[in-house]
């Protein structure tokens, strides 16, 4: 099994044996940036731990599962962090308003990395 492969099996391991909790659903606000309101839903994976301390950051699309379809990176200069957010049955329109979200504060950047299969693909 090739890297890449390997990667998103071991990510959906994590995603398919821990809890989906969604604390921002589509259209509230950020807590403390009002300014910011969530697309679409906004949760954790429960009892994981992010490079924060805290569990790993989600968003799940309309698609109805819960297969990983890509991550985000992100880079805070406010928060001076970086971690990653791992998008959940997004559609390609959904990845992108994700992506456009990640980066639509000065303080804030993010890349997009999308799951592709390969023909080695288990």
């Amino acid at each position: 099994m090739n890297m890449k492969n390997r990667f998103w099996k071991i990510l959906d391991s994590l995603v398919s044996s821990s809890e989906i909790v969604i604390d921002r659903p589509k259209g509230t606000k950020h807590p403390r940036y009002p300014e910011f309101v969530y697309p679409f839903d906004y949760g954790y994976l429960s009892n994981t731990k992010s490079v924060d301390g805290v569990e790993i950051d989600i968003w799940r699309g309309a698609k109805g599962t819960n297969t990983a379809d890509a991550i985000i990176c992100t880079v805070d200069n406010m928060k001076r962090d970086s971690e990653i957010k791992i998008l959940i049955g997004c559609t390609e329109d959904e990845k992108q308003a994700i992506l456009s979200f990640h980066n639509s504060s000065e303080f804030m950047a993010g890349i997009l990395v999308e799951r592709t299969l390969t023909l080695n693909n288990v």
